[in-house]
């Protein structure tokens, strides 16, 4: 194929019955793997979480409850199935509610980004509570009239803008929540268009009050917990699930984190990926450069034989049915 002239290809055919390498072409040099890196954020995921995903850390004080996140991804996220887990939880308890962050925040990208992909989908930020995936859905359902948006509570930032020239209908101020808009020039009975919100704490508790309709505040400087609690949310590999399917890098992103902070009571996702590969692939013939959980980082370099061997791992752990 003429393709192949004009690019730089590896492979390699491996047969895990006869545990036999039957071809290979360049399979120990290294190529920027983009999205198989969610393969081995699966992996890391498979090897230290456990069957549900821990959403919350908290600890009552007196008439108070104070929580912070773990980078579960799952809370009021459209894209996954509805869990009242942490919504009942936050809701109904007699105790008032204490945000209280981490003592070092996570980088809303991770390294090797575009940081001019803010408004698109696919680089969502990341932060130690998500919630609505971080994202504002845009629904333009009525012609002539502003989109219904989801969270509600961005319905005041947005702006008509009938000069703006873009691809998209709908573009965020790189720094804030403001939301401008044009029109779209087809059917508009279409799929919501989706776009990142800048996350904050600030946000955050502003959020959770109106969502659950009563007060939550913040407490700006980070209080460790003495002795907290966990409350769990979806089962794991609804997840999973989610990720490998949809290549779903918000998700990915946040199985790290998740990761982390079982590991070392952190959100860096830098110290989980270096637990794994100490832990479970120092078998490796080829030294991973791995950098983040979903492949959008440029830096990430594999071989093809060492994620043939991931694939053998993973065959190991999680029977053909599941």
């Amino acid at each position: 194929s003429p393709v192949f002239e004009k690019n730089f290809t590896g492979f390699e055919l491996y047969d895990p019955d006869q545990q036999k390498v039957i071809y290979a072409h360049n399979a120990g040099k290294y190529f920027n793997p983009a999205s198989n890196t969610k393969l081995f954020t699966f992996y890391a995921a498979l090897n230290i979480l456990g069957d549900s995903i821990p959403a919350l850390k908290y600890e009552f004080r007196e008439d108070s409850l104070i929580f912070r996140g773990t980078g579960d991804p799952s809370f009021l996220n459209a894209d996954l199935y509805p869990n009242c887990n942490v919504f009942d939880f936050l809701k109904n308890t007699d105790a008032n509610l204490y945000y209280t962050p981490q003592v070092k925040h996570a980088n809303r990208y991770g390294p090797g980004w575009a940081w001019d992909d803010f408004n698109d989908y696919y680089a969502t930020e990341k932060s130690e509570f998500p919630i609505y995936g971080n994202v504002a859905r845009f629904y333009f359902n009525q012609k002539g009239a502003p989109p219904y948006i989801i969270p509600y509570y961005f319905s005041q930032s947005l702006v008509p803008d009938s000069n703006y020239s873009s691809s998209s209908v709908v573009h965020r101020r790189e720094h804030e929540n403001i939301f401008h808009y044009t029109m779209p020039t087809n059917d508009i009975r279409q799929e919501p268009k989706i776009v990142p919100f800048r996350h904050s704490s600030e946000l955050l508790v502003s959020l959770l009050a109106d969502t659950l309709g009563r007060p939550v505040q913040l407490i700006s400087e980070a209080i460790p917990l003495k002795t907290p609690q966990i409350i769990y949310s979806l089962p794991a590999d609804s997840l999973y699930k989610r990720m490998l399917q949809a290549s779903d890098n918000f998700i990915a992103e946040h199985l790290l984190m998740l990761c982390a902070g079982v590991v070392a009571d952190t959100l860096e996702s830098r110290i989980a990926i270096s637990y794994v590969k100490e832990h479970y692939l120092n078998d490796l013939q080829d030294e991973l450069r791995w950098i983040d959980g979903s492949g959008l980082s440029r830096y990430n370099l594999f071989t093809p034989r060492s994620i043939v061997k991931l694939l053998e791992k993973i065959r190991h752990l999680v029977p053909e049915q599941r």
